[in-house]
C-alpha cells in the first residue's frame, strides 16, 4: 500500500507566499488572504492563551535543549534526516504485517488457522490488518488539533507514546482481541506522527533543495517497507516460529524511541511560536535554520499568523465539513479533493500488491519460499522507482503524472491478470512462462506506481490548503488514506480466494475508473503558489476544472489554464502583461480543416490531450 512521506516540507508553502510569483495584476486581492505588500500593525494581535491541558503532555520545545550547528545548512540536513527516520518508521509499521499474517503459529494464536477456504478466518485476517487504519484516522484527527493547541513537538511525543504502547502490545499479543486492540492503539500513534511530522518539517526547514529531499524521503519511506519485509523474511527462517513473528513487531520500539526522544532536541515550528506570541523564540529558530537575512520571512510569518487569527473560526474540523461562509465552503472543496485523492491512491491497487504479494506470486504458480523472495525484491524495485518521481512531478505536472501513470498501471495489470489466468491452469505445458510474465508485470506495475501515484496524493494537499488550516488539512489527507487502506486491506483476502486472477483484472478496471476524476476535478498545481491556488478556489465557481477555467478567464484573470502546468515562460508572459489569446486564430482553424482525414483522429486526440494538460 502507499506509504506517506513528509512531502509537504518540500512544498514549503510559507516560503512560497514570499518567494513564488503571485497572481497577475488584474486579479483583485482577496479580502481574506494576507497581503504581503501592505504595511500592517501587529501590536494589537490577540494571541491565544496556552491550552490549559498542555502541561499534562510531556516533551516540547526548549531553547536550551535545541541542537545547535555552526551552519544552518547542517541544521536543515539534520531536520530532514530525522524526518526521514520518522518516515521510514511509518513505512516499516505499515509493511510489518505482510508476513506476520502467513506465520502458522501466529494464525493459531489468533484463532484464524487455517485461512484457506474458511470465510470466517479470511474475514478475521483482513480485519486484523484493516482495523489499524481506524486508529490512524483517529490519531490524525487528534494530532491535527493538538499540533495547533500545544505545538508540533508535543503532538509528535503524544503520538510516540501511543505507538510505543501499541508496539509493545502487538509483540506480546496472545489472542485476536488483544491484537486488534494493540493495532488500534498503534494506529492512533502512527496516525498522529504521520500527520504532524510533515507539517513540522515543512515549517522548520528552508525551502531550498526540494527535489532532492523529495527523492530522499520517499526513498526512506519505501525503504522502511522493504526493511520490514526482509527482517520478517530472515525471521521466517528461524525454527522458533513464535519469535519469527514477534521480533519484527518488537523492532518498531527502536524507531519509536528515536522519534519520541529525538524530536525534543529540534526546533519548534516558527509559525506556531509566532502564533502563540513567542516572537523571540521564533526569531531564534529562523536564525538557526536559515542563511542570510530572516526579516522578510519573519514579516511574512507575522502576516500569515494575523490572517490565521482573524479566520480562526474556519480552523475547525466541523467548519471545514459544514461551512457557514464562502471561505469555509472553499475549504470543504479542498478537503474533498484531498480525501478522495487518497482513496483513489488505494483503489489503484498498491495495497494488494505490497501486503499480499506472497499470495499473488503463489497464485501465479511459484513456491512459498520463492514467492517470499519475489515479494522482497519487488519492494526493493519499488524503493528505487521513487527516484523517478522527482522527474515526473517537476517535468510533467501533477495531473499528467497521475493520468498517464494510471494508464500505464492499468496496462500492466491487464497483462498480468491475463497471464495469471493461464498460469493457474497447471495442465498447460507453458503455464510456468505465464507465471513468470505475471511476476514481471507485477514488478512493472509496482515501479510505475512508485514513479507516479506514490508521491502526488501526499504532495497535492500541501499545495491546495492555506497555511491557516495546514495541520488540519494534513489530518484530512491521512483520513482519506486511512479509509482507502482500511477498505482495500479488508476485502483483499476475499478477492484472492474468490476470484484469483480476477483480482488483477478488477484493479485494471479501477485504474481506468480513477482517470476521469483526475482529468475533470483536479486543477494543476505545479508551478503555482498558494496565492494562485487561492485565486482558483475564489473564482472557479465550478468543480469541473474545464468549466472553472472558463469562469476564471471570464473574470479577467490571466492565469486561467488550470488544466496545464504553469511554466516559467507562462508566468513571464503574465507578469509582462502579454495576455494569452482565448480564441483560436483563423490560421489554427484553417490548419485543422486541411488535416487529412486519416491523420485527423490522432491530431484531434493530441490537441484535446494538450488542452487537458496531458501532453
Amino acid at each position: 500500500m502507499a506509504t506517506k512521506t513528509s512531502a509537504s516540507h518540500l512544498e514549503d508553502t510559507h516560503m512560497s507566499v514570499l518567494d513564488s510569483p503571485s497572481t497577475d495584476a488584474t486579479t483583485e486581492k482577496r479580502p481574506d488572504s494576507p497581503d504581503l505588500d501592505q504595511e500592517e500593525n501587529f501590536d494589537d494581535l490577540n494571541y491565544p492563551q496556552p491550552w490549559k491541558w498542555e502541561k499534562w503532555l510531556i516533551g516540547g520545545y526548549s531553547q536550551r535543549r535545541m541542537l545547535k550547528f555552526k551552519k544552518s545548512k547542517n541544521m536543515y540536513t539534520a531536520i530532514n534526516l530525522f524526518a526521514g527516520i520518522a518516515i521510514m518508521f511509518y513505512g516499516y509499521d505499515q509493511g510489518v504485517m505482510s508476513q506476520v499474517n502467513l506465520n502458522p503459529r501466529y494464525q493459531k494464536l489468533m484463532g484464524i488457522y487455517p485461512v484457506t477456504d474458511n470465510q470466517r478466518n479470511v474475514a478475521a485476517e483482513g480485519g486484523i490488518v484493516a482495523i489499524y487504519y481506524g486508529g490512524t484516522l483517529i490519531g490524525a484527527l487528534i494530532a491535527g488539533s493538538l499540533a495547533d493547541r500545544c505545538g508540533r513537538i508535543k503532538a509528535v511525543v503524544f503520538g510516540s507514546l501511543w505507538a510505543l504502547l501499541g508496539a509493545a502490545l502487538q509483540a506480546s499479543a496472545y489472542n485476536i482481541t488483544w491484537m486488534c486492540c494493540a493495532r488500534v492503539i498503534a494506529g492512533v500513534g502512527v496516525g498522529a506522527i504521520d500527520c504532524v511530522v510533515p507539517v513540522w518539517s515543512a515549517e522548520v526547514s528552508s525551502h531550498s533543495a526540494r527535489g532532492t529531499f523529495l527523492a530522499i524521503e520517499f526513498f526512506m519511506n519505501i525503504g522502511g517497507l522493504a526493511l520490514a519485509y526482509w527482517i520478517e523474511y530472515f525471521a521466517y527462517l528461524n525454527p522458533n516460529q513464535e519469535m519469527a513473528w514477534r521480533t519484527p513487531l518488537a523492532i518498531q520500539i527502536i524507531f519509536i524511541f528515536i522519534i519520541g526522544i529525538g524530536i525534543n532536541f529540534f526546533p519548534e515550528s516558527p509559525r506556531w511560536l509566532m502564533k502563540m506570541g513567542r516572537e523571540p523564540e521564533a526569531r531564534q529558530v529562523l536564525e538557526a535554520t536559515r542563511e542570510g537575512d530572516i526579516e522578510k520571512e519573519l514579516l511574512g510569518i507575522k502576516k500569515v499568523v494575523k490572517f490565521e487569527l482573524e479566520t480562526s473560526g474556519a480552523n475547525h474540523y466541523l467548519s471545514m465539513l459544514f461551512p457557514k461562509d464562502r471561505y469555509s465552503k472553499q475549504l470543504r472543496w479542498r478537503v474533498i479533493l484531498a480525501v478522495w485523492l487518497q482513496v483513489m491512491q488505494e483503489l489503484v491497487g498498491i495495497g494488494v500488491v505490497t501486503v499480499y504479494a506472497v499470495d499473488l506470486f503463489q497464485g501465479a504458480g511459484f513456491s512459498e519460499n520463492f514467492s517470499r523472495l519475489l515479494a522482497g525484491f519487488n519492494n526493493i524495485s519499488y524503493m528505487f522507482s521513487v527516484v523517478f518521481a522527482v522527474i515526473t512531478l517537476d517535468r510533467y505536472g501533477r495531473r499528467s503524472t497521475m493520468v498517464w501513470g494510471a494508464v500505464a498501471m492499468a496496462a500492466a495489470l491487464l497483462i498480468a491478470g491475463i497471464c495469471d489466468m493461464y498460469a493457474e491452469q497447471t495442465d498447460l505445458p507453458n503455464h510456468r512462462a505465464y507465471g513468470a510474465a505475471t511476476a514481471a508485470f507485477t514488478f512493472i506495475y509496482t515501479a510505475l506506481f512508485g514513479a507516479t501515484w506514490l508521491t502526488t496524493p501526499w504532495l497535492y494537499p500541501t499545495e491546495i490548503f492555506p497555511l491557516n488550516v495546514r495541520a488540519k488539512g494534513g489530518a484530512w489527507s491521512v483520513v482519506g488514506w486511512s479509509i482507502g487502506n482500511g477498505v482495500v486491506t479488508m476485502i483483499t483476502p476475499f478477492l484472492f480466494q474468490a476470484i484469483g486472477y480476477g483480482t488483477l483484472l478488477l484493479l485494471f478496471g479501477l485504474n481506468i475508473f480513477v482517470i476521469p476524476f483526475v482529468i475533470l476535478f483536479y486543477p494543476e498545481t505545479a508551478g503555482r503558489s498558494l496565492e494562485q491556488m487561492d485565486t482558483f478556489f475564489e473564482h472557479a465557481g465550478h468543480a469541473n476544472v474545464f468549466k472553472a477555467s472558463r469562469n476564471i478567464r471570464a473574470q479577467g484573470v490571466e492565469d486561467w489554464r488550470w488544466t496545464k502546468k504553469m511554466k516559467d515562460s507562462d508566468m513571464a508572459d503574465i507578469e509582462s502583461g502579454r495576455r494569452k489569446s482565448t480564441v483560436r486564430t483563423p490560421q489554427e482553424e484553417q490548419r485543422d480543416a486541411l488535416q487529412n482525414w486519416k491523420k485527423r483522429p490522432l491530431y484531434t486526440f493530441r490537441r484535446k490531450a494538450s488542452n487537458a494538460g496531458l501532453m
